[in-house]
């Protein structure tokens, strides 16, 4: 039951009544944003028989003797477990799992406005990996799928990869792979409406986080000429002392021109920049990108470079915002991506999948490729279904759909 604001107005008035009884955010939360719906009737004795006892016990025991028939009589096939730790919400940082909460119930209502996936949302109150991973585990049974959200770096990497290896239920970590996906589609199409193609791009990553990780890694696996990754000290580069072991990894697989020193000094002659940290890029050094480079400066609310310096320099901007044009926003990725791997009942998500699933957005804009349409908007009805049919076709392809 949702905890009561109390109102302290006295009869005469609203002297002295909180701000949130009069602000539209509140009154759209209060209670929560969704709940349990029954999808069969229960109006007399002879459908409480089929759908609780004694009837119930027949299905119980099919799915007892054949324990694949849970998909086809449970709701499992189609619901994804959202879970987080609370440490790393949205700009907000570590606010604990209670006040992630209005955050996963908004992921799971995107589930099921733009893919048709129910989603339920869990907060942990852990945030030691193996704890969370334990529980995940234990959980696993009632869900076709996990989405992990919101949990800070470097555990989300090594909380994937063991859920990965212990389940065989897609696991996705949205934060990294989502926007991975999302910006990867909004690349091609840049890239497409300038004449050139991914190998030909130099690009630089702001922020070496979940999302700066997912995307180095992806964006080189999907072609990408090169990628040089900042964090706050500056570029991670094989020569620093202090990486942590996933920022010595990307050393190794990033950074192809050798470049040390500032995030600044990296811009100079790139043609991509892809802000994923906050934080604020001097115009001097936008200025110093190569002609025609694209600018995708993703932190909400406020972008590393503001679009109206953007667009004195570059070819096609980008931000997390909905305010402008070309938002990268994960709403695009995750609905469609689950609902693929679930039709199918897909045992993981694959690289192939996330590559199919970035080339169908892509296509999603068609003719309508211009300078600010790189990128289909998250309410285009045609993204989700194009998502999970690539999605699902990719699974089949590589022989982890089972059905």
């Amino acid at each position: 039951m949702a905890a009561e604001i109390v109102n302290p107005r006295n009869d005469s008035g609203t002297e002295g009544a909180p701000e949130e009884l009069f602000d539209p955010v509140f009154a759209l939360h209060r209670g929560g944003k969704m709940a349990v719906q029954a999808t069969v009737p229960v109006r007399d004795k002879d459908d409480l028989s089929l759908a609780y006892t004694p009837g119930v016990a027949k299905v119980c025991t099919a799915i007892a003797e054949q324990p694949e028939l849970v998909n086809d009589y449970t709701w499992k096939s189609n619901v994804v477990a959202v879970v987080t730790d609370g440490t790393a919400v949205l700009g907000l940082g570590d606010i604990g799992p209670e006040a992630s909460l209005p955050v996963m119930e908004g992921k799971a209502i995107l589930f099921k406005q733009f893919g048709g996936v129910d989603a339920v949302p869990i907060a942990l109150a852990t945030t030691d990996t193996d704890e969370i991973v334990e529980t995940v585990v234990r959980l696993a049974p009632s869900f076709g799928g996990v989405n992990l959200e919101d949990i800070s770096a470097p555990r989300c990497f090594e909380i994937e990869r063991k859920l990965q290896e212990r389940l065989d239920i897609p696991v996705f970590h949205d934060d990294q792979h989502g926007t991975a996906i999302v910006t990867l589609a909004a690349l091609r199409n840049a890239a497409k409406l300038t004449g050139r193609t991914l190998g030909e791009l130099r690009g630089v990553i702001s922020g070496a986080g979940a999302a700066g990780v997912a995307i180095a890694k992806f964006l080189l696996q999907a072609g990408l000429g090169d990628v040089a990754v900042a964090d706050r000290k500056g570029i991670v580069s094989r020569d620093r002392e202090d990486l942590t072991d996933v920022k010595r990894e990307i050393a190794e697989l990033t950074n192809k021109a050798g470049l040390s020193g500032s995030l600044e000094t990296a811009l100079a002659g790139a043609d991509v920049f892809i802000g994923v940290s906050g934080g604020t890029v001097p115009e001097a050094a936008v200025a110093s990108m190569a002609p025609n480079a694209f600018v995708f400066a993703m932190a909400n609310p406020n972008p590393e470079v503001h679009p109206d310096v953007a667009h004195k320099y570059a070819a096609v901007v980008a931000t997390g915002r909905s305010d402008y044009p070309n938002q990268i926003n994960n709403v695009l990725a995750f609905p469609g991506i689950f609902a693929g791997a679930l039709q199918v009942r897909a045992s993981r998500i694959t690289e192939g999948m996330k590559i199919a699933a970035a080339n169908a957005i892509a296509d999603v804009v068609g003719d309508q490729l211009a300078a600010d349409c790189v990128i289909p908007s998250p309410f285009d009805e045609r993204v989700a279904p194009a998502v999970a049919a690539a999605v699902a076709a990719a699974a089949r392809a590589e022989g982890i759909a089972r059905r």
